[in-house]
């Protein structure tokens, strides 16, 4: 696999970038958390089996495992602290 910053300059490095990801996470991220209304997933927060996954004491999981939240959209998921 060939590195990029060998093939272009540190312009065209930038342009290449900003195609394939147009979105700065940054902006998204500070949008999201100035949007957060506090009791959004509370419930979810202080359930013992998320403490577990936590904490990574679950079952004797790793605590570097991947939490996925799934659900319809609009219900809050984005926002969950």
């Amino acid at each position: 696999m060939t590195n990029v910053n060998n093939l272009c300059n540190a312009e065209e490095r930038a342009e290449i970038l900003a195609w394939l990801s147009p979105l700065d996470p940054r902006i998204r991220h500070g949008d999201i958390r100035a949007r957060r209304v506090k009791p959004v997933g509370e419930w979810l927060l202080g359930t013992g089996r998320y403490k577990n996954w936590y904490n990574g004491t679950h079952l004797g999981k790793s605590h570097n495992s991947a939490l996925f939240c799934h659900g319809d959209l609009g219900v809050g998921k984005t926002y969950i602290r």
